[in-house]
C-alpha cells in the first residue's frame, strides 16, 4: 500500500523518537524511506541572536539526516536523505510530491516555546495540506 515514506526531521529528540514508527511502517509495507531536513531560512528565531548561522543549520541538518539514514539502513531498509532550505512545511509538501511519497511520518512537535508560538506547528500545517496520509507520532514531554 505504501512504497515511499517521507520522514521530515528537525533533529530533535521528538523526531528521533518518531523514527521508530517510520521503521515499523517501512517494514510493514516494504517501503523505502526518504529523510528530509529543512533549514528554515524564513525565520531564524532566537538562534540568530545566539550566533546560529545558515551554515550551522545546514551542518546540523546533514548530521540529522545522516544519523536517520544510517539507523534506517541498519534496520535493513532502503533510505535516502536530503537537506533543503526554505519554509519547513512548504518544503516538506514539495519534497513529498518530488519523491512521490505515499505516507509522511512525523512527530507532533520538535521545537518548543516561543519558536513554536511564532512559527505555528509545522506538523499541523502538513496534516492540513498534504495530499499523502500523515502519521503523526505524539512525542511525550519526557523525551
Amino acid at each position: 500500500m505504501y512504497d515511499e515514506i517521507l520522514f521530515p526531521t528537525d533533529g530533535s529528540d521528538g523526531a528521533t523518537a518518531a523514527l521508530d514508527h517510520v521503521i515499523e511502517q517501512a517494514r510493514a509495507h516494504d517501503a523505502s524511506v526518504n529523510v528530509l531536513f529543512v533549514v528554515n531560512t524564513t525565520y531564524l528565531g532566537g538562534g540568530a541572536a545566539e550566533g546560529t548561522t545558515i551554515e550551522t543549520l545546514r551542518t546540523s541538518g546533514r548530521e540529522a539526516v545522516a544519523d536517520a539514514v544510517e539507523r534506517l539502513e541498519d534496520a535493513g531498509l532502503d533510505a535516502e536523505g536530503e537537506v533543503r532550505e526554505g519554509g519547513p512545511y512548504k518544503q516538506i509538501l514539495d519534497h513529498a510530491d518530488a519523491v512521490a511519497a505515499d505516507m509522511i511520518v512525523m512527530g507532533t512537535h520538535g521545537r518548543r516555546g516561543i519558536d513554536r508560538y511564532l512559527l505555528g506547528s509545522v506538523t499541523e500545517k502538513v496534516v492540513r495540506t498534504a495530499d499523502a496520509p500523515v502519521l503523526t507520532v505524539r512525542v511525550s514531554d519526557a523525551v
